[in-house]
């Protein structure tokens, strides 16, 4: 059963391609369903549709998916996979080759730019507003200083 609230993602004619590029790179996922127009599947239980729906709509930063990742090998992991075919951004952010935008985010970034001393978390983020694909160490050590 579907939840009551669902991303739909338009896609011009590449819906169950994405749905399975999507399925194959995250644990946990799955197709719950597919056809020709469409292609409902789940990413560690979250679910999304994709629908082919031709060139009128075409997916921007407007809307991405933010990964929150727990060490470097996981952010490495999800760029390299999500990366593959499509284009990197910065701070983060990716281009998938389906057009769909990413963020791919270590778990400790908050804390670092959350910090309560506002001179460590601006010399955190000044590093990452220089990086595309983020750097946990570099980030750990603009904020140290």
């Amino acid at each position: 059963m579907l939840h009551k609230v669902t991303p739909f993602l338009w896609y011009q004619d590449q819906a169950g391609q994405a749905a399975e590029f999507y399925v194959s790179i995250f644990p946990n996922s799955k197709i719950i369903e597919s056809g020709p127009t469409m292609a409902t599947f789940e990413l560690e239980g979250s679910q999304f549709i994709a629908f082919n729906g031709g060139p009128a709509q075409q997916l921007n930063h407007a809307i991405s998916l933010f990964i929150r990742c727990k060490d470097q090998e996981e952010v490495d992991y999800y760029w390299n996979k999500l990366g593959a075919g499509g284009r990197e951004v910065q701070c983060g952010w990716l281009v998938d080759k389906f057009g769909l935008s990413w963020q791919v985010v270590p778990e400790i970034l908050g804390d670092l730019l959350g910090d309560d001393d506002r001179v460590k978390a601006n010399r955190a983020m000044q590093a990452m507003l220089k990086m595309v694909k983020l750097d946990i160490a570099a980030l750990k050590k603009a904020h140290a200083g």
